[in-house]
């Protein structure tokens, strides 16, 4: 289907993250998001979409559905405008099951490729966005033409995004992932290859994915001649095995996430039944009279209550610190099919930055803001006392990344803030509800306060001042 766009080219901008494709680029027009295929990337276009790959990678959920729209450029084959991913992510915030699920979605979509005539060029867990509960390839243009005996370029560059990570979390320590937001182009594998515990040497998948990769990378490095030994002409039968292989070192990584205080925090929590279905018919009347397209619950543990807005048709966002809370709440959205909430891992004191070339290839998590809404439940107190963030900057945090904010303040006199308090001197005289209040009101005007019954917990409903 193609459709007619306004030609307002003084109007475009390029999107930094698409700058290293030859093949087109990503640019927003009038707030709307485009791709523009180049001249050079034509045969391979027309292929993808004349051969019944597209359609079918669409039908199966597995790439981006897209339109062909009239856009005059100055230069370009053809204008798609693809279907709308409401937030964009980066797998450094994903879980475990997150980061395995794109890898495997990346290797089901090189064998049905590999069934066209044509193979993934390239491997970027970037391509890769959770669109409707799943993960989705989000490139349209990452396909090729398969060439007979030619290996798969994009190879060590899936070890690096996927697999080298995969096994590290999984081998090694879950929190390794975060080693993706210190390297753009994925782990290196000398790097994985050290940091791996020695019994995975025993382990066929990685021994030849990582271990053996890894050598064979650093000893043809800088030998020019030598170098195409590396990758030898390969049939597509084996080139297949090589997919399915890959495919099975994936599925056989595996990791549970353990009773970590986070991760349990509602079954120890001291919220009577009663005072927790108090706190969420509170929540749930807010939502209803702000209306939001878009939640960030902001330290929202296993999403109990970002499932208020997800389950009201909200596209919601759930970030939390612990891993373990993030992974128990991406496997119910994988078991109930949920399509409106994505769990990420996420530090508030030290979120997402923005990273790549010039700083601008991935975005901030602010320049992913600001938000219609953001749930701030049950985490002032562990920002202002565990990591002595003052009341004035929450109050301005939270006022750049949303219009609108439900946030609970817990007193002094919670078990909760008790323990927090119980080894460390008090040395936080603002934090108290009058002080609170007056701070947060510089920068928000306080539409609605709520008492949650049977606790001195207090929701606030806030709409910014700007």
């Amino acid at each position: 289907m193609k459709m007619t766009v306004p030609d307002k080219s003084n109007s475009v901008k390029a999107l930094p993250a698409s700058f290293r494709d030859p093949s087109g680029f990503v640019f927003v027009q009038d707030g709307a998001l485009y791709r523009q295929v180049n001249i050079g990337y034509k045969l391979q276009y027309d292929r993808l979409m004349s051969s019944g790959l597209y359609e079918r990678l669409v039908k199966k959920g597995l790439l981006i559905s897209h339109q062909e729209v009239q856009l005059n450029l100055q230069s370009g084959y053809k204008v798609i405008q693809p279907e709308h991913v409401r937030f964009i992510s980066y797998p450094f915030e994903w879980s475990f099951s997150q980061l395995r699920d794109a890898a495997l979605t990346t290797m089901k979509i090189q064998k049905i490729a590999l069934e066209y005539g044509m193979s993934l060029k390239d491997a970027s867990a970037y391509n890769i966005q959770f669109h409707k509960g799943r993960a989705t390839l989000i490139d349209t243009l990452s396909f090729e033409f398969y060439q007979d005996g030619e290996p798969w370029v994009a190879y060590r560059q899936f070890c690096q995004h996927f697999l080298a990570p995969l096994a590290l979390m999984a081998k090694t320590d879950v929190r390794l992932g975060n080693l993706l937001r210190i390297h753009i182009d994925g782990v290196p594998l000398d790097l994985a290859s050290r940091l791996l515990p020695f019994s995975t040497y025993f382990n066929l998948g990685l021994l030849a994915h990582i271990h053996l990769h890894s050598q064979a990378q650093i000893k043809y490095a800088d030998k020019k001649v030598e170098a195409p030994r590396l990758q030898k002409k390969i049939e597509k039968e084996a080139l297949t095995g090589l997919v399915e292989h890959l495919e099975t070192t994936i599925k056989n990584l595996k990791w549970r996430p353990g009773g970590t205080e986070w991760a349990d925090y509602y079954e120890i929590t001291n919220y009577s039944s009663s005072a927790f279905e108090n706190k969420k018919n509170i929540i749930l009347g807010w939502l209803q009279y702000v209306s939001p397209k878009l939640v960030w619950d902001l330290g929202a543990n296993n999403g109990e209550f970002t499932r208020l807005a997800s389950s009201s048709d909200i596209q919601s966002v759930a970030f939390d610190i612990d891993p373990a809370a993030v992974e128990k709440n991406y496997l119910r959205v994988k078991q109930d099919r949920e399509q409106k909430l994505l769990p990420l891992v996420m530090d508030l004191t030290n979120p997402s930055p923005a990273i790549g070339w010039h700083n601008q290839e991935r975005s901030s998590l602010l320049e992913r803001g600001p938000v219609d809404m953001v749930f701030a439940l049950a985490i002032v107190h562990h920002l202002a006392i565990s990591h002595n963030v003052p009341l004035e900057k929450l109050a301005n945090f939270f006022s750049n990344v949303c219009k609108w904010l439900i946030i609970e303040f817990i007193p002094k006199t919670d078990s909760q803030v008790k323990k927090l308090l119980a080894n460390r001197t008090d040395i936080f005289e603002q934090y108290n509800q009058t002080d609170f209040e007056n701070i947060f009101e510089k920068k928000f005007i306080l539409r609605q306060k709520m008492l949650v019954q049977e606790s001195d917990r207090v929701l606030y409903l806030m709409e910014t001042r700007h």
